[in-house]
């Protein structure tokens, strides 16, 4: 992502423009809420393992961790107010997205960025400052409302700024933002367990108030998308300085003139969730749905929720299991920067599939080695597959940093006509939010019911989804966004939808 590099799109229309320093450096603030959002998914698996922390709000799981030799290792954990603390911020995100939808489309990008800010900072305040069970949920819950928003805003500010030659890299940049957020919270769980008067979980959940205030304060100073502005005012002068400006030309009319197409049809359109079920945005509004969907059921959030918990069910102990989840978090990070440098060349489809292959072959291994070794009482049979469920942890977490995970949200941020693409998203964000949710409250009690077979579950589920990109997923990569409805024309089975009239489906 060199500065100064000339973009051209290789769809029906050429874009003049260089990755500017300042497309650059608005993207890495935006990108600040990805970092929030992955911390927030990081810590609660951290805490959760913590005693000091399990003793003052979950003191019926501490107790049967401790004391109860009866229960399985499986079901050491199963505790539905236990999940609930990790659920509530997915429950709370997914009701404020409908709000952030009107918000994004009606005031803009940059404002649903700043009130994610704000919602950030208070719920963090909250959970760092929590003395009973009611103030650390509704903590969470507030982080939840930042998440929403966030969520909601981010990938299409990200989309719309970036030049399309590298849109999948600056876009995949909010996914690495996750990582790096969920690594930063597996670093600070690791440090905070170790300080002497069980009171280190304070700082670990209102550390996430850090990052918070930089995604408020660069949200102050965050300039919006020429898309929103030409949407949202009907100017085209100031959308087109503005664009100038992020493309690092004058000669921005091509993308202008398309602009002013997508933004006349965009203002016609009253009611755009009335307007996505129509027949000719069948397969924005299948992708909306399916892919978020699929993206959960990778099982990627036991993971990310439950490392540290997941590793004490296999025997290792408090910082053991801490630092393992530390190990697996940069593994994803760096899984991401690495699709962010290969997904503009190979394509999305290309990281899809290998990906999925990838993903669904570690999983068998690892739902294996945990039926063959794993009893309902003390660790693993021997310490070599301890590690090497690790191992094969890492490797499943690679699989899904460089295909599902920045792709789940590239994909459908870069796939809407402009007078859809606020409830596109809307829709996007409420049904991960809603998998995230059932994953989150329903894991532990299915990993005490289906023990090991749980990665087989979620493995089956990889088949599906590799399955369904193969068939249903065109390319897209290159395409301006604003031209995206060409990849749909020749698909052999969407043009049947929305391609000429003699080749649609009756």
């Amino acid at each position: 992502m060199a500065v100064g590099l000339m973009v051209e799109s290789q769809g029906d229309g050429k874009y003049s423009g260089k990755m500017t320093p300042f497309v650059i450096f608005s993207c890495m603030m935006a990108a600040m809420g990805g970092v929030i959002f992955g911390y927030d998914i990081g810590i609660s698996g951290g805490v959760t393992s913590m005693e000091p922390f399990l003793k003052k709000f979950f003191p019926e799981v501490y107790t049967k961790m401790k004391q109860d030799s009866e229960i399985s290792n499986y079901c050491k954990f199963d505790s539905q107010l236990l999940t609930s603390f990790t659920s509530s911020l997915y429950l709370a995100g997914l009701v404020a997205s409908f709000f952030a939808s009107s918000v994004t489309k009606t005031f803009g990008r940059k404002p649903s960025i700043l009130i994610g800010g704000a919602a950030f900072l208070t719920g963090s305040a909250l959970g760092g400052a929590a003395i009973n069970i009611y103030m650390l949920i509704l903590g969470r819950m507030l982080l939840g409302v930042g998440v929403g928003f966030a969520n909601q805003s981010v990938p299409l500010y990200l989309s719309e700024m970036a030049p399309p030659k590298f849109r999948g890299a600056i876009n995949n940049g909010f996914q690495f933002s996750i990582g790096i957020g969920g690594l930063s919270a597996s670093l600070i769980n690791f440090g905070t367990e170790k300080i002497k008067g069980g009171w280190g979980w304070r700082i670990s959940l209102a550390m996430a108030a850090f990052p918070a205030t930089i995604l408020t304060l660069g949200a102050i100073f965050l300039p919006e998308t020429p898309n929103s502005l030409i949407q949202r005012n009907n100017d085209p002068h100031k959308a087109e300085l503005m664009l100038r400006r992020v493309r690092g030309t004058d000669d921005v009319e091509a993308e202008m003139n398309d602009l002013v197409k997508a933004s006349n049809v965009a203002r016609n359109t009253k009611h755009p969730f009335r307007k996505i079920v129509e027949r000719k945005y069948r397969p924005q509004l299948v992708m909306a749905i399916a892919l978020p969907f699929f993206q959960q059921v990778t099982g990627i959030n036991v993971i990310a929720f439950y490392a540290p918990l997941l590793f004490r069910t296999i025997g290792f102990g408090e910082s053991g299991s801490l630092l393992s989840a530390v190990m697996t978090g940069a593994v994803g990070a760096f899984s991401t920067f690495i699709s962010m440098l290969i997904v503009d060349k190979f394509g999305r489809r290309a990281l899809f599939m290998a990906g999925g292959i990838q993903m669904f072959v570690s999983q068998i291994m690892i739902g294996g080695v945990m039926a063959a070794k794993l009893g309902d009482h003390g660790g693993v049979e021997g310490e070599g597959f301890a590690y090497m469920v690790i191992v094969l942890i890492g490797v499943y977490v690679a699989g899904f940093g460089w295909s599902w995970g920045p792709l789940g949200w590239l994909v459908p941020s870069e796939i809407f006509p402009l007078e859809i693409r606020s409830a596109g998203q809307s829709i996007t964000v409420v049904v991960n939010f809603l998998f995230t949710f059932i994953v989150a409250q329903t894991f532990l009690a299915m990993l005490c019911h289906f023990r090991a077979g749980i990665f087989f579950f979620f493995g089956g589920w990889v088949v599906v989804m590799t399955a369904f990109v193969y068939l249903f997923l065109p390319e897209t990569k290159n395409v301006p966004i604003e031209k995206m409805d060409e990849v749909w024309k020749s698909h052999w089975f969407w043009k049947g939808f929305v391609g000429p009239a003699e080749d649609r489906k009756i």
